[in-house]
């Protein structure tokens, strides 16, 4: 789905058609409070979960992404456990290349080629699976609303230019569950931006509670000088305009701009059509890494990709809550 704008309107003015969603969002509390209720399994070796707030597009896979390369370089064997948003397959089964996004999601895809990734509609099973294969800690991708399984350290990601939106719940407003609660069953959060966003929203919430751990976004180039070259970018993530940005900031020439809904089907029609309307502008396709995964398999060697990496600030702030439980 693609995020309504009213979900970016200030706190004060959140909008009329987020006053008339809130009685659906009192369902939609009931059923969190309903999952936060049920008896949590402490498993074998510690569990890190890596979630949000917000529904979607806060940086969460990069964020799971450096953990899981700092766990490696510590000398552990991370798993990571996903539901697979988006996928058929219920698992447990072990992420590989002979899977579509479509039978597990695009985000196990993607997180699969940095770690062993598994996915299951139960996270339990799914992380007693990877035990029996040599995993020596859990690293849930998202789960923060989900009490299933015993966390040691919850970790929760927020983009500091969008904040919290409205601070209203699902569907008034972009938040799974309040601030508050949040808060209070969080070990830290890790903040993704510019300095001037992350001033803003501290300004805004504080006093915060929580440890901060700073973090910005970082694009890799692999080579590719975006300087001058016309591209034709589309994105089926959260927030596409956060892709837009990072593509002008490379000083690419963005000719068209096609924001897809989350986890949008990337069919051949749709990338021909893109391809027909590139061509009309002498321009390249691009995409994201998350939505790659998803292109029909001829494409893929095709359209570039931007891919971005999560560099945090502050490590210490996290290694303090790792050292506690590894």
């Amino acid at each position: 789905m693609r995020a309504p704008y009213f979900w970016e309107n200030d706190r004060t003015s959140p909008g009329i058609l987020s006053n008339f969603l809130i009685p659906i969002s009192w369902f939609w509390m009931f059923g969190t409070m309903l999952r936060m209720r049920k008896v949590s399994r402490r498993i074998e070796v510690p569990v890190i979960c890596i979630g949000n707030v917000n529904i979607g597009g806060v940086g969460k896979t990069p964020c799971v992404i450096a953990i899981v390369e700092k766990l490696k370089a510590e000398g552990l064997n991370p798993h990571i456990i996903s539901r697979g948003y988006g996928g058929k397959l219920k698992g447990p089964l072990l992420v590989s290349e002979k899977y579509t996004s479509e039978e597990v999601g695009d985000e196990p895809l993607l997180l699969s080629v940095f770690a062993p990734t598994w996915v299951s509609s139960s996270r339990v099973l799914g992380s007693r699976a990877a035990i029996e294969n040599g995993c020596d800690i859990v690293i849930l991708d998202d789960g923060f609303q989900n009490s299933s399984l015993k966390k040691d350290v919850s970790i929760i990601v927020v983009d500091a230019k969008m904040g919290f939106g409205n601070e209203r719940i699902f569907p008034a407003g972009p938040l799974r569950e309040s601030i508050s609660n949040a808060f209070e069953r969080a070990d830290l959060m890790i903040l993704i931006g510019k300095d001037e966003d992350k001033e803003n929203f501290c300004k805004l919430h504080e006093p915060i509670s929580l440890p901060i751990c700073n973090g910005h976004v970082e694009t890799i180039k692999m080579g590719m000088d975006w300087h001058d070259t016309k591209v034709l970018a589309f994105a089926g993530i959260g927030y596409p305009e956060k892709f837009f940005e990072s593509l002008r900031e490379l000083g690419a020439v963005i000719v068209k701009k096609v924001a897809l809904s989350d986890h949008a089907k990337l069919t051949k029609k749709l990338i021909q059509r893109l391809e027909i309307e590139a061509q009309k502008h002498n321009a390249v396709l691009v995409t994201t890494e998350k939505d790659a995964v998803r292109l029909p398999s001829e494409y893929r060697k095709e359209i570039l990709t931007l891919p971005i990496r999560l560099i945090i600030d502050d490590w210490h702030l996290i290694d303090e809550n790792l050292k506690k439980v590894i």
